[in-house]
């Protein structure tokens, strides 16, 4: 009897355990170095001369832009806020947050499949349906003629945010909040809602970012798990 009990509440202890630390927001970069992601970067496979597109630097984790790549969380997630403070370090550019990616270089030879929450400079907070599609209100306002939607190829894949001028101006450290919930996806740029899709075909998956032309610094990379959305005005 007594062994028994002790085991029910080891087990009892391990559950809480686990519920505790799934509970709790943590960081995706620990400042020092690249533990818990992996790079997808074509060109480091053709040269081994070809640079590593994402390093530290004082403490950020910085995408250089190129080679043209992915840096990739090793563990899949769903159900989520992430918080993003980045900033363009030198000049206006393109970069990318991914959301539920999975099978990488799915498109171009280059893009993991995902939903691409954007944060290039006037149009962070767009969505780019990468072999995976969400909807929004107004779609065909947003996206263009239905019968050229598509989630490869020349097809439209872009659906433009929102509320436009979010951004700070570069140099300046701007916060990008996504929430992935089941189906729907929500975007927040410096505490303006910009976005709000639902139907997507994938509930979880890594998140990636993007290096793509720009230099961009990140100085936070949040997660915490969350069980409902935040109201859209909050």
């Amino acid at each position: 009897m007594k062994r028994n009990l002790t085991k029910s509440l080891i087990a009892l202890s391990l559950i809480l355990s686990s519920a505790a630390s799934f509970a709790q927001s943590k960081s995706l970069f620990n400042g020092k170095d690249l533990t818990g992601w992996h790079a997808d970067v074509p060109e480091m496979d053709k040269d081994s001369n070809a640079r590593m597109p994402f390093i530290i630097r004082n403490g950020l984790l910085v995408s250089l832009g190129t080679p043209g790549g992915h840096l990739i969380t090793d563990a899949t997630y769903k159900n989520y806020r992430l918080e993003v403070q980045y900033r363009f370090a030198a000049k206006p550019g393109n970069c990318g947050v991914l959301v539920h990616a999975s099978t990488p270089r799915a498109l171009y030879d280059m893009f993991p499949k995902s939903i691409e929450v954007q944060m290039q400079h006037t149009m962070a907070g767009d969505f780019w349906c990468i072999q995976e599609d969400i909807t929004v209100p107004d779609m065909e306002t947003r996206r263009g003629p239905k019968e050229n939607w598509g989630v490869n190829g020349d097809k439209l894949r872009r659906i433009k945010r929102l509320v436009q001028d979010v951004e700070k101006p570069v140099g300046e450290w701007n916060k990008m909040v996504i929430e992935c919930l089941g189906d729907q996806v929500k975007v927040w740029v410096n505490d303006v809602f910009v976005n709000h899709g639902t139907n997507c075909t994938v509930s979880s998956g890594n998140i990636a970012l993007q290096a793509e032309g720009s230099e961009v610094e990140f100085r936070k990379v949040v997660l915490e798990p969350i069980k409902k959305l935040t109201p859209s005005k909050g």
